[in-house]
């Protein structure tokens, strides 16, 4: 495989400004034939939307798959417990379809509210029936968002355009962003659900929302309430819809989404019920954006760079990642330094976020810092997506701590490796408008030193003329030494070295180097 250009499978059709820019990095099939399992072992990436399986069976024969990208939101097609553990990144489009699944919301609201359906298909049929097919307005209403993610907060704003009172629920939505956008936080869901005279679902699906609107949730609801769901099918109860909807407790629905699909049921022989055949994300745009979003994931992930869109490993949003994205590769540098420096034994690693680090986010970082203390110890496949499962199979227990205080950095990133007791300890920054990534202290000294590719720490009793003796091995090895920190503890008493070198030392140099008394001499590779 040496000088092969990564392979690409695109499984179903996606824009075609998406499949041009894999072309330009890459070998693409858009045109697959044959059994999926029996052709998967030859390709390196894989691109999909809903129709392809990609099951643990199928994952199982993907010897050198390392993303899968679904050009869509959801990856309920994809076994992504599977391909974590093979270490294959998974990759989708979550904000592809937000505008026009939140415009396509919008249009069933009103489309609710104000009968259209029925009566253009009354008139369709040479009837014209203006009091049949009276509506109720929008302004002055209430709306409940159960859900107020990215299609939740697109649907508020739109909602209060049109003059409704916006309420919602998400316990995973900060305060500060309800108050932004003018829409009142409300504390649980059953709240949410007896607040508003329409009610719309932007819940994920999980094990704990699956067929949460049920008949306690209708019952909690107003009396002549009105439900639009053009989320996830699975999240309402249909035989207790069907019931609320016959009582009147219900006095409309507008769904573009079924449990099952395609829906034949009985919801579409109420004339108070408005249907859609899962259209939300079906607009031009939607689909382009997809196809062009997931290829930018895929290529990401096949050149080594940061996959933002990642559902296996932990996201950053954009604006996030203007601060964290230049310590991704300072947490694996110490990481691996870390882990070095303890020679490769661990009970425990510990990540300490200093200064503005601490309000942030900072699993990806930690799973960085995973990825770099493994290197070199794992058989397999090892990346930002199985890091943590390799610590946690391992037994090594993995700990986030956070300290907003620093006296001398505005971020600072420490990186602890604990072993029988022993704790081995490392920290660094980044500076300039480069992100240069520097070295700030080592195993108890204090040092300013940029790390690089090639480094040599020794630890050794503070005497005269150690500088020259190691100057004068690696001269006479013909290895240069392009940058070199000390530090002590006092005068006499221990000290700390640490050298980059241009290229690698000589096992003749490195067995010179051990032999001549230091306490500690260690050659790392951050490569």
């Amino acid at each position: 495989m040496t000088g092969e250009r990564p392979r690409v499978l695109v499984c179903e059709a996606i824009a075609e400004a998406g499949v041009a820019l894999l072309r330009e990095r890459f070998d693409v099939d858009d045109e697959p034939n044959g059994d999926l399992a029996e052709r998967i072992g030859g390709y390196d990436a894989v691109v999909v939307r809903s129709a392809t399986k990609l099951t643990a069976d199928v994952l199982e024969r993907a010897d050198r798959l390392r993303v899968i990208g679904r050009a869509g939101v959801g990856v309920d097609n994809v076994d992504v417990e599977a391909a974590t553990r093979r270490g294959i990144v998974v990759a989708n489009a979550p904000e592809s379809n937000v505008v026009s699944a939140a415009e396509h919301t919008v249009g069933l609201l009103v489309a609710l509210a104000r009968n259209i359906p029925q009566a253009h298909a009354a008139l369709k049929q040479g009837r014209w029936e203006r009091s049949a097919h009276a509506g109720v307005e929008l302004e002055g209403k209430t709306l409940s968002v159960l859900g107020f993610g990215r299609i939740g907060q697109q649907v508020a704003r739109r909602a209060l355009g049109l003059g409704m009172h916006v309420v919602a629920f998400d316990p995973f939505v900060g305060r500060e962003r309800f108050r932004e956008l003018g829409v009142e936080r409300v504390a649980t869901a059953e709240e949410a659900l007896g607040a508003g005279d329409f009610v719309t679902l932007h819940l994920p699906l999980t094990d704990e929302t699956r067929g949460s609107i049920d008949a306690a949730a209708f019952a909690a609801m107003r009396d002549g309430v009105r439900l639009v769901n053009a989320a996830r099918g699975e999240l309402v109860d249909e035989e207790a819809l069907l019931e609320a909807l016959r009582s009147g407790k219900v006095a409309g629905a507008a769904l573009d989404v079924f449990t099952s699909e395609p829906y034949s049921g009985p919801l579409l022989e109420l004339p108070n019920v408005v249907v859609t055949p899962h259209l939300a994300a079906s607009t031009t745009e939607a689909q382009d954006r997809a196809g062009v979003v997931v290829a930018e994931q895929v290529a990401a992930a096949l050149e080594g760079a940061l996959v933002t869109h990642a559902v296996n490993i932990p996201s950053v949003g954009s604006k996030d990642l203007e601060v964290l994205g230049p310590f991704v590769p300072l947490a694996a540098d110490l990481g691996r330094l870390a882990m070095e420096l303890a020679a490769g034994r661990a009970d425990a690693i510990e990540l300490t976020y200093h200064g503005g680090l601490a309000d942030f986010d900072t699993r990806l970082l930690t799973a960085a810092a995973l990825h770099g203390a493994f290197q070199g110890r794992v058989d397999g496949p090892l990346n930002y997506v199985n890091a943590p499962l390799v610590a946690a199979e391992r037994g090594i227990e993995v700990h986030e701590r956070r300290q907003s205080a620093t006296r001398n950095f505005t971020n600072l990133l420490r990186v602890g490796v604990r072993s029988d007791g022993d704790e081995v300890r490392v920290a660094g920054t980044t500076i300039g408008r480069d992100h240069r990534r520097w070295l700030v202290s080592a195993l108890g000294f204090q040092v300013e030193f940029e790390l690089a590719p090639l480094l040599v720490v020794f630890r050794y009793d503070d005497v005269p003329g150690v500088i020259g003796r190691v100057g004068t091995l690696f001269g006479e090895a013909g290895v240069n030494i392009a940058n070199m920190a000390v530090s002590r503890t006092r005068r006499g008493g221990k000290a700390l070295m640490a050298l980059t070198i241009d290229a690698s030392a000589p096992p003749e140099l490195q067995e010179r180097v051990r032999a001549e008394g230091f306490d500690d001499a260690r050659f790392i590779s951050l490569g």
